[in-house]
């Protein structure tokens, strides 16, 4: 499989391992006591990992709109801006290589472990789409996909006519103008990735009548026995019942036999008759298809999501190009209706728009966004918030619609330089984040143990011995506290006092604090 190099590859190929994990510092909740939708602030790469505890292989869906690298855009990945945080990032993984990166190298290096840690929340049916401009980058963007979702899961490459205005001013307007940006798709899985949902079209086929297993037809399976239609084989018991006078079954005794134990015939109108289900006939059923070219028509263009968003806004808040509700709306329409969406590049929170308006004709899909901007909360979530209460005036109101969202900023690392526990984190979300690398789970909240106890997976109960101001020993004296009746446990102290014999005889795994934490 071809691969791609480029400056500073080395360096961060498994950078996504060495990033720190942080913890999420809940700010408020909207609309709601509690909600599973998520607005958060922060660097995408740290906030791609604080994610993995919870969410690794969970996210159904991906979308996103990275920074396409033209040249032009003011983002801090660019080699025109001499942004700080990008000069340290670099300085600390690359090296003094850094110095001599290009602009696309800087953009592979920011791209790639961020990718690698969408790869892993990314479920087993799950798919991403990655919008990006037909530069160098889409080349480059194809090949590290292929490197970390593997060519076997590319899925297809759509197109979506972003403009219907060309430039006619300047040079420009003599030069080759794109009317299409790709969408790259990839699943996590192509052998188990779930089928597209597609809209049935009307074949006039009806199903108007309840039948055991749901709506259904029924069908007549009888016909006439006279002259050369005559077939005395043809006449036996359907659900104890023989054909009318004059008449034969239409199926031979076997298909019968296999109809009745599938209850896929019954008496209506005093007649024995088949029940037609629609999953019976999909091969008459039309669809309309997953089109792997959306046109400005139907998904709006970069121009419509612009202004969309200032009409919400009420104001133009400077975003160039934006990404129209209705594109990210086909996209979702294709998978399940619980979906679970995360967008790491949030920018305006068309994304958040989009989920909600498609929950309106039913459906229960919840957002994960990601904004590394300081915008994130007067934009992003201001948007999302406009849009659940209305906006606009007069003949220009719209109404709002259902939703929520809990908004987060980046927290603490849970580790100190010095890899030990970072206390300031809280004790509860250390718990947490134990708990869940050991058993990939949420810790139990109803506890009847001692207070170290954390939750019991497959037969094994868990506890993490910790006190913040003094050494915690694994003793007798501890072990005469446990309430939890498990085959094996796994129990986190500073210190073991009890010998291998007795750990053995009592299936106690000892992990010492931090050193045997597993890192993410």
């Amino acid at each position: 499989m071809p691969t791609l190099e480029w400056i500073g590859k080395d360096k961060v190929i498994n950078h996504h391992q060495e990033v720190p994990y942080r913890i999420l510092d809940k700010k408020y909740t909207y609309n709601a006591e509690s909600s599973e939708n998520m607005i958060i602030h922060g660097d995408n790469l740290l906030a791609l990992k604080s994610l993995l505890p919870k969410y690794e292989g969970l996210i159904d869906c991906i979308y996103i709109d990275p920074p396409y690298n033209t040249g032009e855009e003011k983002w801090i990945y660019n080699d025109n801006v001499n942004d700080p945080k990008i000069k340290k990032w670099l300085g600390q993984v690359v090296g003094n290589e850094g110095e001599d990166l290009s602009r696309h190298d800087k953009w592979l290096c920011m791209m790639y472990p961020r990718l690698k840690l969408l790869q892993k929340l990314l479920s087993k049916e799950g798919y991403i789409f990655i919008s990006i401009q037909y530069n160098d980058e889409a080349a480059n963007l194809r090949l590290i996909c292929n490197e970390i979702f593997g060519t076997n899961n590319f899925i297809g490459e759509l197109t979506w006519e972003s403009t219907t205005q060309p430039i006619n001013s300047g040079s420009a307007r003599f030069n080759l103008q794109q009317k299409v940006e790709p969408i790259l798709l990839y699943a996590k899985n192509k052998p188990t990735a779930n089928r597209f949902i597609l809209n049935q079209l009307d074949n006039g086929l009806k199903y108007p009548h309840d039948g055991i297993w749901g709506k259904c037809r029924f069908e007549i399976i009888e016909k006439s026995d006279a002259g050369g239609y005559s077939r005395p084989t043809m006449k036996f018991p359907i659900l104890g019942q023989y054909p009318r006078e004059g008449k034969r079954w239409q199926i031979g005794e076997e298909t019968a036999r296999e109809l009745e134990r599938l209850q896929k015939v019954e008496i209506v109108d005093g007649m024995v008759k088949k029940a037609i289900y629609p999953e019976d006939e999909l091969d008459k059923q039309s669809y309309e298809p997953f089109w792997s070219h959306l046109s400005a028509k139907e998904a709006g263009t970069a121009q419509s999501g612009k202004a969309l968003l200032n009409d919400i806004m009420g104001k133009a808040v400077g975003f160039d190009t934006v990404k129209p509700v209705e594109l990210i709306k086909i996209l979702l329409s294709h998978l399940k209706e619980n979906a679970l969406v995360l967008d790491s590049f949030a920018g305006s929170g068309t994304t958040a728009q989009a989920v909600m308006e498609l929950n309106k004709n039913g459906g229960n899909r919840k957002f994960i966004l990601i904004e590394t901007m300081d915008y994130a909360d007067t934009i992003t979530a201001e948007r999302v918030k406009r849009v659940i209460n209305g906006y606009g005036k007069d003949d220009k109101a719209v109404a709002g619609i259902p939703g929520d969202f809990t908004y987060y900023e980046l927290g603490q690392p849970l580790f100190k330089d010095d890899k030990n526990l970072n206390e300031e984190v809280g004790e509860g979300e250390i718990r947490k984040y134990v708990y869940y690398m050991e058993t990939k789970k949420p810790i139990e909240t109803n506890i009847t143990d001692n207070r170290y106890y954390m939750g019991k997976n497959n037969d094994t109960a868990y506890y993490f011995y910790y006190e913040k101001d003094k050494p915690t020993t694994l003793n007798r004296d501890f072990l005469a506290t446990v309430k939890t009746e498990a085959t094996g446990y796994v129990i986190y102290a500073d210190i073991c006092a009890l010998s291998k014999e007795t750990l053995s005889a009592n299936g106690i795994v000892f992990k010492k604090i931090p050193r045997d934490i597993k890192r993410l």
